[in-house]
């Protein structure tokens, strides 16, 4: 492997014609310029550079190797102004993820904001529920995400720093004309006898299950539907209700409604999770996620 440093050398004695030249332009001396070039020699398997009654150039295997000396310090000085671009979060990328919903509004309205005073960062958005994001953090794969304790818990992560966010009213969702639709907040125990659609139910415990104990019933039926487009399909057939955060209000297609319900614990808390030492941009789209929800 060959020293940048040497390198540098190389090609500052190449455009100087002399090893005096080199010297004056590094301010090294000219026997240390020998010395390196003699040691740069050595390691390359012979001579770089013709001796000339005044000054030097470059042989055959010295203007190869000055081919390669230029290319390679080339892509260093612009690694070196990206990285400088990057700790000052004014460029490179940045691997943000969310669940579903918050990319429903939220998130898609931080980074509009973030694009405004970022043009020059680019986005990689990746989609996932938040376990699965809180481990790609952990790994190193995303720099950013939004996660929630919906529907069993916050998952923790080594390394990783969250905050809250926002707190996100669970609304249950039920076809339009639904006898209750239209009776304004609804008690819990009122769809006792409605199926629930339902992601994960009993396997772990889940704010659905803690809500119908404390309300005294177990839900008659759960219909295990993981996608929300799919659970609004199933509630505008009126085959079943659902727990909709209102984060995805947005998104609730007209033949369903929303209610409130009057559980007061039925809410879910979003939170920003960031690695400990977090990219300036990372850090810029953490402002712009605040802005939105203020």
């Amino acid at each position: 492997m060959f020293e940048t440093d040497a390198l540098r050398l190389l090609v500052t004695v190449a455009e100087t014609g002399s090893f005096t030249g080199a010297a004056t332009r590094l301010n090294y001396t000219q026997s240390a310029v020998s010395r390196r070039i003699a040691a740069l020699e050595q390691q390359a398997g012979g001579p770089l550079f013709e001796r000339l009654p005044r000054g030097v150039r470059l042989n055959p295997a010295g203007q190869a190797l000055h081919r390669h000396a230029v290319d390679v310090l080339d892509r260093l000085s612009r690694a070196e102004q990206e990285l400088t671009v990057i700790h000052a979060g004014h460029g490179g990328m940045l691997r943000v993820g969310a669940f579903a919903t918050a990319n429903i509004s939220l998130v898609p309205e931080a980074l509009r904001r973030f694009g405004h005073t970022s043009p020059d960062v680019e986005i990689v958005a990746v989609e996932g529920r938040s376990g699965t994001l809180m481990r790609h953090l952990t790994e190193g794969a995303l720099d950013l995400a939004v996660v929630s304790d919906y529907p069993s818990g916050l998952p923790s992560a080594d390394g990783i720093t969250t905050e809250v966010l926002l707190e996100d009213e669970l609304l249950v969702a039920l076809r339009r004309d639904h006898p209750l639709a239209g009776s304004g907040a609804i008690g819990l125990r009122d769809l006792r006898d409605e199926a629930w659609i339902q992601d994960t139910y009993g396997d772990r415990p889940t704010m659905l299950a803690d809500a119908c104990a404390r309300a005294g019933f177990t839900p008659r039926k759960i219909i295990r539907i993981a996608e929300w487009t799919g659970k609004f399909g199933y509630a505008a057939a009126g085959l079943g209700v659902a727990l909709v955060p209102s984060l995805a209000a947005w998104a609730v297609p007209p033949a369903v409604a929303l209610c409130r319900l009057d559980d007061p614990a039925l809410r879910r808390t979003v939170h920003l999770a960031l690695p400990a030492t977090p990219l300036p941009a990372a850090l810029n789209l953490r402002d712009a996620l605040h802005d939105t929800i203020s």
